[in-house]
């Protein structure tokens, strides 16, 4: 059974697959906060994907409640802006994989300047396997 993306076409595959998410989460993150990461590598493992994003810098704003000894304030507005962005994440990985995001979580770190979003898609993804097990003695 060959698996189709919303527009109907066979998805990305492998590498390419990994590319084009880092690329289109990035370019979410510069079209709506006003820079992206310096870095940006995904991981796809089974039925999960997770993206790496290092050295984001922070905004003039960040920088000043930073400097003010109030770092955990950044990461609660970075985490904020990830929840309200969630619903473009998500149909961004549905549209580039064909399957169904299941659950999205992003954590955002200061120090250092580390974000990351994981996604579980309702399936394994084509050529990223893992060993389950279910009854571990």
């Amino acid at each position: 059974m060959e698996v189709r993306t919303a527009t109907g076409e066979s998805p990305l595959a492998g590498g390419h697959l990994l590319a084009a998410i880092s690329t289109s989460i990035v370019r979410i993150l510069r079209d709506h906060y006003g820079r992206g990461p310096m870095k940006a590598k995904t991981y796809a493992l089974d039925d999960i994907i997770v993206v790496v994003m290092r050295g984001s810098g922070f905004t003039p704003l960040e920088q000043t409640i930073m400097d003010s000894g109030q770092p955990e304030r950044v990461v609660a507005m970075r985490e904020d802006f990830q929840h309200v962005m969630a619903e473009r994440y998500k149909d961004t990985i549905e549209e580039l994989t064909g399957r169904k995001v299941l659950a999205f979580l992003s954590q955002a770190h200061v120090e250092p300047d580390i974000t990351m979003e994981i996604f579980f898609v309702d399936g394994p993804l084509e050529g990223f396997g893992a060993v389950e097990i279910t009854d571990p003695e």
